[in-house]
């Protein structure tokens, strides 16, 4: 169009149809006249506007969009991010999101394919076979393909790893059967095998060249790279080369949705008391495994507490080996009578715990929180006192503790008890001393460092009694805990518990064809345990998230392990937008 045909189209006049009667109309108008006209014009436009808006808004539906930052507080700095070392908790929380197994959990505790497209499983229960998905691929866009899988259940089951999965491998054979199927033989059923299929693959290229002496000592340990939903994106280190700081991103290629939350940061600290002082600061914004009683010192502003059941359990396991005191079977029955457990459970965590007298966690059988008894903490410590004296033991005088005569003289009630530094334990330690000492015992209570604790304590089994918790599952599968051929380390049997009546009924609720025969073995199991009493259960505590209030879709079921609230991190989101519902997929 030329410039003279623009100019004359802009200067050209339009007549609106009825535009001069209209204008007649108005200019006969009164000023009153206009006013109110103008007002019912007003109202019936802004009506008109209101009607659309809310014909509008019953159409429009608030849908989460990527975005947001969750910074999460975490006591202890990661050193293993390997799904086959992986044994702190900020290990087992990174590892949980930046590696993927063959199967996954959802949060309602259901098994879901992950890396795997079909997972099948033989008439006998006996062979396993995961068909890998074809899109499958690690953080750094390399093929995820059977040689990866293989390679991984053999560093677990390799004795010189040391890998504290590897007792869910025993007697598992593994065979790449062509690039994208893996088979799994095991000899014999087991039910919950079908939750070893979550485990964390590595990628083979990767760490083919790391020997195995060299395996703990690996960089990639602290730079993993996985198939997860999140992707290591940086790391900032301390003065002395320890991370201190994780930003973690979606993965693009995930095999499964890619998560809302657009940036993942994770702050470590060295005690539950600086990283509360952390989150009053503002430098993160959620922290895990926080205790009842340190809730009331946080800001409660913006902020939200879920809950959630923890199948793990606490208690203060005997090294007979290492006190012959401890080896007397009276000494245990009456130690574990005195037990306060009521009373650590509603002063020391507020009633977010539950007492018990058993191996296996309060709320996974309807048993397993019920009480040998219901007799109070006072008529427990009574009938302690009347055992040990029924048993010989009399009180010294001058020293205050309980002795008896033996063959090589005088032997005293007395023992030491290990435990990590978090405070919880350390008040419950402190708590049981109180009691067992006013009981007539002698206890040195020996606080470690965590990584000091499993390094140099429990893995050579150098304690007499050792307070500590257990994670044990969901599926209540407690045969690396108790089974007598797990004893030894790299073994979870700390208590060095032998009993052939308890071996035969652990390996056969490992067997079971379903849950009801299982709870038939564990239960028989227990009743094994308290008769040997090898530990003074103590109590099942509660897991508390704390997280900011914009936070949303954060459902947790009940955890086997603290790292199990991020199965439902997929869904989680931070930021929305409202779209009609035409538009929804």
């Amino acid at each position: 169009m030329r410039h003279k045909e623009i100019r004359a189209l802009l200067l050209k006049r339009f007549n609106i149809p009825k535009a001069r009667p209209i204008t007649r109309t108005m200019n006969s108008f009164t000023m009153a006249e206009k006013a109110v006209f103008f007002f019912f014009t007003a109202v019936f436009v802004l009506s008109g506007i209101f009607l659309l808006w809310k014909v509008s808004a019953a159409f429009l539906v608030e849908v989460p969009v990527r975005g947001g930052t969750l910074a999460e507080g975490l006591v202890g700095n990661p050193r293993f991010i390997n799904p086959v070392l992986a044994l702190s908790e900020a290990d087992k929380n990174l590892t949980a999101l930046v590696y993927s197994g063959l199967a996954r959990l959802t949060p309602d505790g259901q098994v879901a394919n992950d890396l795997a497209e079909s997972i099948a499983v033989s008439p006998d229960k006996r062979v396993y076979t995961a068909v890998l998905k074809e899109n499958a691929r690690f953080h750094d866009g390399t093929k995820v393909t059977a040689d990866d899988v293989v390679f991984t259940v053999m560093k677990i089951a390799d004795p010189v790893i040391k890998s504290p999965r590897r007792g869910n491998w025993d007697d598992v054979e593994v065979e790449k059967t062509d690039e994208r199927t893996v088979k799994f033989t095991l000899k014999r059923p087991y039910a919950p095998f079908i939750y070893n299929l979550t485990v964390g693959i590595l990628p083979k290229h990767i760490w083919h060249n790391v020997t195995n002496d060299e395996f703990s000592f690996s960089q990639f340990n602290t730079l993993p790279v996985g198939s997860g939903p999140f992707e290591v994106e940086s790391v900032e280190r301390n003065s002395g080369g320890i991370p201190d700081y994780y930003k973690l991103k979606p993965f693009g290629d995930s095999s499964d949705k890619k998560p809302y939350i657009k940036n993942l940061a994770f702050r470590f600290y060295p005690s539950e008391a600086t990283l509360i002082e952390a989150y009053n600061n503002g430098e993160v914004s959620a922290m895990s495994g926080v205790s009842p009683e340190n809730l009331e010192k946080l800001d409660k502003s913006g902020l939200q507490v879920v809950r959630s059941p923890l199948p793990r359990i606490f208690a203060v396991f005997w090294n007979q080996t290492k006190s012959k005191v401890l080896s007397d079977l009276d000494v245990r029955r009456a130690l574990d009578l005195a037990a306060p457990k009521e009373k650590i459970s509603e002063e020391i965590f507020k009633g977010f715990a539950t007492p018990i007298d058993g191996p296996i966690p309060a709320g996974i059988y309807d048993w397993s929180s019920r009480r040998k008894d219901g007799e109070s903490d006072e008529e427990r410590f009574e009938r302690a006192r009347q055992i040990l004296a029924t048993a010989g033991w009399v009180l010294d005088l001058e020293t205050g503790v309980l002795e008896k005569k033996n063959k090589s003289g005088n032997m005293s009630l007395s023992f030491s008890i290990s435990t990590g530094d978090a405070p919880e334990l350390k008040r419950v330690a402190e708590e049981l001393k109180s009691v067992w000492e006013k009981l007539g015992a002698k206890v040195d209570v020996l606080v470690y460092e965590t990584g000091d604790l499993n390094q140099n304590v429990i893995r050579p089994r150098q304690f007499e009694g050792l307070l500590f918790g257990e994670v044990v599952g969901r599926d209540a599968d407690v045969y690396p805990f108790w089974h007598s051929s797990q004893r030894n380390d790299p073994g979870l049997n700390i208590a060095l518990y032998a009993n052939t009546k308890a071996d035969r009924y652990l390996s056969e609720a490992r067997s079971a064809s379903d849950r009801t025969e299982a709870e038939r073995d564990l239960k028989a199991f227990q009743e094994e345990i308290a008769a040997d009493l090898p530990a003074v259960f103590l109590y099942t505590p509660s897991f508390l998230y704390i997280v900011p209030k914009e936070l949303k879709s954060v459902t947790l079921g009940p955890l086997a392990a603290p790292q199990d609230r991020f199965l439902g991190i997929r869904d989680w989101y931070m930021e929305t937008d409202r779209v009609w519902k035409i538009f929804l997929n």
